[in-house]
């Protein structure tokens, strides 16, 4: 494996919080070195990066690729190609697929597929009960062997309180990862909005902000009955914050994520009644969405994530109460996560500190640094270049991105997985 040198490059570090031109040297797939000197000698290649910035690749906690099932939305190998385009070097997936992926069978399934077909690194999650029902848990230990990563249910919030607290208790004495999505289930069934004057006037159907306040509420109390390890997938109003930051306070083991559409986006956006903007749970007010970026900003909400979910055009052609849930984001997830950079709102090192090195963190992986011994896990991005999305151009097989027709700023140049380029913009 050749020795790389990156020279000239902003190198963006999420761990010491600093944004510095330096060089990086490459190593047998891992970080020998860097400084912010001159660059040494050397025989290996040569990357001059002309100013750009080089990042820990991002870590997207929560993608939804769809083998089994639904290969016609999401392909493993399509998967891999869009999260190489977008400078995601580590997709974690999801269990929502059809049927779920709550077998050691099916987990290595997977595996194999995600080996055979993607340059990039995958690990999959798996649910948490069986067929996501809520009724009875999976065999969390023997998941766990083969390979699983965290568990999950996804959006199926489990209802009842006694099956979730044996899970919980069940992943405790395995070490394992929970992340359950925060959700009181009865008051947001069927709600493709949020309550408020704005869904009342679209005739939507709504759910209150409270509802997220309720489920993570509940959750919270069961954590400190069972001392599990536990990640809310979804933190997306100012009202659930105060909990989630007690919890924090109470020693907890406890951490939250938001998506980069309730970052970048609010309930106006469906105005006109656009389905490519309807997801889960809907988009919140304006008010909401700058006390989750100040949440992000001040690490009370520890990870932004694409939660890409692919749906195809029979799901989304249809009225925005039937249309289904959901939006690619693999591609998309930096540039848009630039715009809270351009709007001086987040610095680089605190979006890679949620995209890359908490994530990685929160996993028990050793990426998303720049540290020397580090996998050489990497994307190098022009944060500037300006472009108009054409959702057409993007890799997924699906192509449901909110984005299209909207000016961006920000490309990736190259991603690299060990050192070794997956990834080179034409």
């Amino acid at each position: 494996m050749t020795a790389v040198l990156f020279t000239n490059a902003r190198l963006i570090d999420p761990e010491t919080g600093t944004d510095s031109l330096g060089w990086l040297q490459v190593e047998n797939g891992r970080i020998a070195a860097r400084g912010e000197d001159e660059a040494p000698a050397t025989d290996a290649q040569i990357i001059d990066c002309s100013g750009h910035c080089l990042a820990p690749g991002i870590v997207d906690i929560g993608v939804k690729v769809c083998e089994p099932g639904e290969r016609h939305k999401e392909s493993y190998k399509s998967a891999g190609l869009a999260a190489a385009a977008g400078g995601v070097t580590t997709i974690v997936t999801r269990p929502d697929t059809s049927p779920a992926i709550d077998t050691p069978e099916s987990l290595e399934f997977v595996t194999r597929r995600a080996q055979a077909d993607t340059s990039v690194n995958v690990l999959p999650m798996a649910a948490l009960t069986k067929e996501r029902d809520g009724r009875e848990m999976t065999e969390i230990g023997f998941l766990q062997d083969a390979g699983a990563v965290a568990f999950t249910d996804c959006d199926h919030v489990v209802t009842n309180t006694k099956v979730f607290t044996r899970a919980l208790t069940y992943a405790r004495s395995c070490d394992a990862l929970v992340i359950a999505h925060p959700q009181e289930s009865i008051l947001s069934a069927g709600a493709a909005a949020t309550s408020g004057k704005f869904a009342t006037l679209r005739g939507l159907p709504s759910v209150s902000p409270m509802a997220e306040r309720m489920g993570l509420d509940r959750d919270i109390a069961l954590l400190e009955m069972t001392g599990a390890k536990y990640h809310a997938d979804q933190i997306t109003t100012a009202r659930a914050l105060p909990a989630l930051e007690r919890a924090k306070r109470n020693g907890l083991d406890i951490t939250a994520g938001t998506s980069i559409h309730h970052l970048t986006l609010n309930e106006l956006d469906v105005a006109d009644y656009r389905t490519f903007f309807k997801v889960k749970p809907p988009l919140r007010s304006e008010d909401d969405r700058q006390a989750v970026i100040d949440a992000v900003r001040s690490g009370l909400i520890d990870i932004i994530s694409s939660m890409h979910t692919p749906q195809d055009e029979e799901s989304k052609r249809l009225p925005f109460e039937e249309a289904a849930s959901g939006a690619v984001a693999l591609e998309t997830l930096l540039p848009a996560a630039l715009r809270l950079y351009h709007a001086d709102q987040l610095d680089l090192p605190t979006l890679f500190r949620a995209m890359a090195l908490n994530p990685a963190k929160r996993l028990g992986l050793d990426s998303g640094r720049l540290s020397e011994g580090a996998p050489a896990d990497l994307v190098l991005f022009d944060p500037d270049v300006p472009f108009v999305l054409d959702r057409f151009s993007l890799k997924s097989k699906s192509q449901n991105t909110p984005f299209d027709g909207q000016r961006m700023q920000g490309k990736v140049t190259a991603t690299y997985v060990a050192g070794q380029e997956v990834y080179r913009r034409p």
